[in-house]
């Protein structure tokens, strides 16, 4: 079988996950920059900021007060985007107008009562207390009848639209499987019905062996920038054990997820010696009450940089109207990430 020159020769890769493809043109990444720049602002966060509305004993919309909350603290937002008392309607008219309501429940998640910490510079024992929010937080949506997904995601950095600078994360609950995790599903059910193993699995076991995308691992998860990855710096988290919730993991695989999250954030940030924007979330399975032997617990990055810290990637031009394409391969990206050091910039910058 001939062999791509991924450097060299532009190509497709389909994304096993949606079965979608991104086009790759790795020559493009030469060409000279004369695009937009900006200069790099570094703001000097406070411990407590009194007109934060996420900060412990802080007022927020409607005169609500947030408790003195010392790790973790989580509460319904108060501009949900879902409403759990929508009332069923569909509309169909003539196969052209189509739309029906959604039931759903929208979370805050505060990772910690310090207004300048995101998680990299947290403890990992922190963490995993984000982590086991996250957990409760998934078991207790996930059992309501109407909910049928758990949405886990966080947005960082304002250049990822995120609305207030005190770390914290999201999760939206809803009736229906939202389209990314529909594709995920229908993928990994095809596979599993083939095959008789998650896709996941089997796509870990080829990555490990060949080595050449993956950024860093622990006893329990890998984190590799996937074959098929459309961000420049993307990378995928995955369990090496087959399981697909939250709730199915084991209290060491909890550690492990707190641990394995600080390592990569902690080497996003030292990319660029900045707080590294991204949109980042998990993909768990869905609380639809079926058993999904087929779906692999794996989680998300999604991170807009390409050049430096000021120079974006953007969804324009062909890839709006035509295909997803990069200008770095996936393998160099690996390379970049794995070069970084598991100690945060600023800690190395405290010390010297």
């Amino acid at each position: 079988m001939m062999s791509i020159n991924f450097n060299e020769q532009p190509h497709r890769r389909r994304n096993i996950l949606t079965g979608e493809w991104v086009q790759v043109s790795a020559k493009r990444n030469q060409r000279p920059w004369q695009g937009q720049q900006e200069d790099i602002a570094f703001p000097d966060k406070p411990k407590y900021d009194e007109t934060c509305y996420l900060c412990p004993g802080n007022e927020r919309a409607g005169g609500v007060k947030n408790p003195e909350y010392s790790t973790t603290f989580a509460f319904t937002n108060d501009f949900s985007a879902l409403l759990p008392e929508t009332d069923s309607v569909e509309m169909n008219e003539k196969d052209l107008l189509v739309a029906s309501t959604e039931k759903g429940i929208c979370r805050v998640i505060c990772f910690s009562p310090r207004h300048d910490k995101t998680l990299p510079e947290m403890e990992v024992d922190h963490i995993r207390k984000v982590v086991d929010l996250w957990v409760d937080e998934y078991h207790e949506l996930g059992s309501k009848p109407f909910i049928n997904y758990v949405q886990i995601f966080e947005n960082k950095g304002e250049m990822m639209g995120c609305s207030n600078p005190h770390p914290h994360g999201q999760i939206w609950a809803q009736e229906t499987i939202p389209e990314e995790p529909a594709k995920e599903l229908r993928q990994q059910s095809y596979y599993y019905q083939k095959h008789g193993t998650t896709l996941l699995g089997d796509y870990l076991e080829l990555e490990l062996e060949e080595k050449d995308r993956i950024v860093t691992q622990n006893d329990h998860f890998v984190v590799v920038v996937p074959f098929w990855a459309f961000w420049p710096f993307e990378t995928l988290l995955v369990s090496r054990r087959p399981f697909g919730r939250f709730t199915d993991m084991t209290d060491d695989e909890k550690s492990s997820l707190a641990d394995i999250i600080k390592k990569i954030t902690t080497k996003y940030d030292n990319i660029f010696n900045i707080s590294f924007p991204y949109s980042a979330g998990f993909h768990p399975a869905p609380t639809d009450g079926e058993e999904h032997p087929e779906w692999h617990f794996h989680m998300h990055f999604y991170p807009p940089l390409l050049r430096s810290a000021t120079v974006k990637k953007f969804r324009v031009g062909y890839e709006m109207l035509g295909n997803s394409q990069r200008d770095i391969t996936a393998e160099t990206a690996a390379e970049l990430l794995r070069q970084k050091s598991y100690t945060h910039y600023i800690e190395t910058n405290h010390n010297h």
